[in-house]
């Protein structure tokens, strides 16, 4: 009997080309009773931090023997490994450059196996399109219950890299840098709860956000405490700092995007 597993699919392909269509193709004629589900194909295109920012948001939420593809791959074509990983209750096929680095770190039992068995692949394969030909394969092939460990050996040197991380630049300043920014226009920086809990209480001390040429002074919990075209600080979904605009583009209002530093003050 066919085997019902989700696939999900991560990549920066965009949904106006084939690219993604193929994918599920390749996924169906391999066990057409797979359920592929798409997570994002809206990464920033070669993003690589964008892409395992993504994958880490969203991987949790499925059920367990999910697998999880991660096709965001600037060195398509190069010596870079594919990648078969498998956590205590999920799989993720992925490029060997640090897409998976974000979910790798957060996960206890992590077992890492480069994909060299290549009769799992289409053929041939394509220099330029390894998601059709090795990752989507590879995923169709999981999802029939073929072993993990037939797909290659295990390795311990995969590729991992970490987030840029907040630092304290005095007793009273924390600098972050903004990681992205998204669909609403929300300016996502690297600044947690843990590195300021003063400034995510329900009644934060005096403080300062100062972004671009901005500063920001207000905390809110909901975007309707504010009024609309206010700008404020926000505990976002994502577990960061965000700092948003009611109903309209904080990062086009304060005409800052992803990289821009982002300096926290206040007396802590």
């Amino acid at each position: 009997m066919a085997q019902q597993r989700f696939i999900t699919l991560t990549t920066d392909f965009g949904t106006s080309d084939h690219y993604v269509g193929t994918m599920k193709g390749v996924v169906y004629s391999i066990n057409p009773a797979a359920r592929v589900v798409d997570i994002s194909h809206e990464v920033q295109s070669y993003d690589v931090l964008d892409g395992a920012l993504t994958i880490t948001q969203a991987y949790g939420y499925f059920p367990a023997d999910t697998i999880h593809v991660v096709v965001v791959d600037p060195g398509v074509g190069s010596a870079r490994r594919p990648i078969l990983a498998r956590t205590e209750k999920y799989f993720f096929v992925a490029p060997d450059n640090g897409v998976l680095s974000l979910v790798l770190e957060r996960e206890q039992r992590v077992h890492v196996r480069e994909i060299s068995s290549d009769h799992y692949f289409l053929q041939p394969v394509s220099q330029t399109f390894q998601g059709r030909d090795v990752f989507a394969a590879v995923a169709g092939w999981l999802s029939k219950d073929v072993e993990f460990s037939n797909f290659g050996n295990e390795i311990s040197d995969y590729v991992r890299f970490r987030a840029p991380q907040p630092k304290r630049i005095e007793n009273d300043r924390i600098q972050g840098v903004v990681l992205k920014v998204d669909k609403f226009g929300n300016v996502v920086t690297n600044i947690t709860p843990q590195d300021i809990p003063q400034l995510f209480a329900p009644q934060p001390p005096p403080f300062k956000i100062v972004i671009g040429k901005h500063e920001i002074t207000r905390m809110r919990t909901a975007y309707a405490e504010s009024a609309p075209g206010e700008v404020f600080g926000i505990l976002g979904s994502m577990g960061f700092l965000e700092i948003s605009m009611n109903r309209g583009s904080a990062a086009r209002a304060l005409e800052v995007g992803k990289g821009a530093e982002t300096v926290v003050s206040g007396k802590w």
